[in-house]
């Protein structure tokens, strides 16, 4: 049966949006591509693969020197090379606006809003860059950031690219040796902190963190902190001279920026696997393609535009992150969020977008659905500037895409979008031009060879396969760090489906928007279900399971059992609910009519709380390995490692 469709842009878009007047303009330079719509626009983009990514480079306004005649140096993955003949600078295609506008917003609980035009944002970058160089910081050279969601954390990311540094961060909610974990292994010369930060309401002092990191990180030569907390009482300054503040290692006046343009595949930044399953992969992300790939989804999937306000509700350890910066380029004033989320109440987030005038909202489905149980916002708030509403970490439930058109707003593009850490960006997301159907993702993105691939790689619509990606993309990453022969690299990626990307998903093409979507995520692959031999995705357990008013949240994994595999499920109760018999016979009652007898669990347990990565997705393998017996390792890579203790009592 076809998912409803709850919302349709408007006769407009077409000219308005920025797909819109991207699309018209394919249709004119290349009249006899027959492009007529997203569907015939989007074959174009993988049928003529380098022709597009050829034409979005010189389209986008993105500033580069050199050629664009060589797209690919190879055309099978992984190293495929694109554009060896360009060369650019990540930090001045961000800077490149200039003026009065606002360009970014820190909102924090740690302090007061911090609001900087272009004009002050370059001249802070300036200042960055110019004390980088001061002390011999160089192309290539790491720089590392523990620091929270805030414009400093920004203004050091583009002073590192512009030298053309490669840059590394964590949320300073990591501890020691989760930050020892993934730093010790890039080896940092320089280490950019804050000396504390408030979360609920609670001040976290960070200063003896950074010193027992720094302790085991011999290659970091300077420690800057930041004094985020004036009346913090903390006296950090030691002897050595290692640690010095913000304010005394900035000397210098702002000036011209000395911009590197380097090879279009120079590392940019370096980012990190969950560590969930071991020491976390150093995964680098080159310059070129990631600017790239982000323009091309803020700019046309997400409609950013000059006067657009964004934000994304994000740590400095996951790509959203990154991802979110990259917003800089379109002109948008950039929002950046750091706190919790519900301090005071759920409605803070809800209140930012009538405060900050937002217009593109970006959160978790955790926090929608926890918004669903609690608000009506629509009642409560204006929200007249709000236009997006993007989505990612887990797959979003079709109940939370109800709730966004009845109790928020009517006309909105609901984008949920799917991508991860490592790819910097999404393979599927939303579109302007497209309708929003039900619990569904709106298309695969231009230029990403997308399928939902059977056991023998052949593309399946309608039902459920692994996400593969055939032809190569321009944010693939450069390499892993200290993988010197690429055998971590393409057995990351590459073992499942010959040359094709194999990216972990379970996911399925419903074929309403044609070939190029929408798309449904049925959960990872790896925890993919298996009772009787049937495959069943963990979030077509969640969508019904956290639809129920008694259940706060869930986690479902396939425990081997007598021959075969047992479906578990654990649940996490709203306030006075009683996990009885009668509940769980409408657990199972709901299961079995809203998907099929095969969905139904054969053990149901109640938990205190549910485990998340720090990027908000549930563990479903540490719960599995729990119940099997196993101990989970690197608990330190979960955003909440004490909810472990009760599945261990369970098991």
């Amino acid at each position: 049966m076809a998912n409803i469709k709850l919302w349709q842009p408007d006769s407009e878009s077409f000219r308005s949006s920025e797909m819109g007047r991207y699309l018209q303009h394919v249709q004119a330079a290349y009249p006899e591509a027959g492009i007529s719509d997203y569907e015939s626009l989007y074959r174009w983009s993988i049928e003529q693969l380098e022709t597009f990514w050829q034409d979005w480079l010189d389209y986008s306004g993105i500033l580069f020197s050199g050629s664009t005649d060589t797209v690919l140096q190879r055309k099978q993955m992984p190293n495929a090379g694109f554009f060896p003949d360009v060369h650019l600078n990540f930090a001045e295609n961000l800077l490149r606006h200039s003026g009065n506008a606002v360009a970014i917003t820190g909102v924090s609980e740690s302090r007061d809003d911090v609001r900087l035009t272009h004009d002050q944002l370059y001249a802070a970058v300036s200042q960055v860059e110019q004390s980088l160089r001061r002390m011999g910081v160089v192309a290539g050279d790491r720089v590392a950031a523990y620091m929270p969601n805030i414009p400093e954390t920004m203004i050091a990311a583009l002073a590192v690219a512009a030298i053309g540094a490669v840059w590394s961060s964590c949320s300073p909610d990591f501890g020691t040796e989760s930050v020892v974990d993934r730093f010790g292994q890039i080896q940092p010369r320089l280490l950019f902190c804050v000396d504390a930060y408030v979360h609920k309401g609670q001040t976290i002092d960070c200063i003896e963190r950074v010193q027992g990191i720094t302790r085991q990180l011999p290659s970091v030569e300077q420690v800057v902190v930041l004094c985020l907390m004036p009346n913090h009482p903390k006296d950090w300054h030691d002897k050595s001279g290692q640690m010095i503040s913000w304010k005394d290692w900035i000397t210098e006046t702002a000036s011209v920026i000395q911009y590197e343009r380097l090879p279009f595949d120079h590392p940019l930044c370096i980012l990190y696997s969950s560590g969930t399953t071991g020491i976390p992969k150093c995964i680098v992300h080159g310059a070129g393609g990631t600017l790239l790939q982000q323009v091309k989804e803020l700019s046309l999937h997400c409609d950013l535009r000059v006067e657009d306000n964004i934000t994304y509700v994000t740590t400095c350890g996951w790509m959203m992150w990154n991802w979110l910066m990259s917003g800089l380029f379109t002109g948008a004033t950039v929002t950046l969020f750091d706190g919790f989320p519900g301090t005071p109440s759920i409605s803070r987030l809800w209140d930012l977008i009538d405060t900050q005038g937002i217009t593109h909202f970006g959160s978790s489905p955790r926090f929608l659905a926890a918004s669903r149980r609690r608000l009506k916002p629509s009642e409560s708030h204006r929200l007249s500037t709000l236009r997006v509403i993007l989505s990612t970490g887990a797959p979003l439930l079709p109940e939370e895409f109800d709730w966004v058109y009845q109790d928020v707003k009517r006309d909105v593009q609901l984008s949920s979008i799917s991508g991860g850490t490592d790819i910097i960006s999404c393979f599927m997301l939303g579109n302007p031009l497209l309708g929003v159907y039900r619990g569904e993702i709106q298309c695969l993105g231009l230029g990403m060879d997308v399928i939902a691939a059977s056991a023998e790689g052949e593309p399946l619509l309608g039902e459920k396969g692994e996400l593969v990606c055939k032809s190569p993309f321009v944010s693939m990453p450069v390499e892993f760090w200290n993988d010197p022969d690429g055998q971590k690299y393409h057995d990351a990626y590459f073992t499942g489906s010959g040359d094709c990307w194999s990216h972990g998903d379970l996911i399925e093409n419903t074929g309403s928007q044609g070939s190029s979507g929408g798309i449904i995520v049925h959960g990872r692959s790896d925890a993919t279900l298996k009772p009787g031999g049937v495959r069943i995705g963990t979030a077509e357990i969640y969508r019904v399971v956290e639809s129920l008013d008694e259940i706060s949240d869930s986690i479902v994994i396939g425990q081997p059992w007598r021959g075969d595999i047992r479906i578990v499920l654990y649940v996490q109760l709203e306030q006075n609910a009683v996990l009885d018999d009668e509940l769980m016979m409408v657990i199972r009652a709901s299961l079995r009519t809203q998907a099929s007898p095969r969905h139904v669990p054969a053990v149901i347990l109640e938990v205190a709380s549910i485990p998340y990565t720090r990027s908000g997705k549930k563990v479903e393998l540490a719960v599995r390995d729990i119940a099997m017996g196993l101990e989970p390792t690197n608990r330190e890579a979960l955003q909440n490692p004490e909810a472990l203790a009760c599945f261990q009592e369970l098991s």
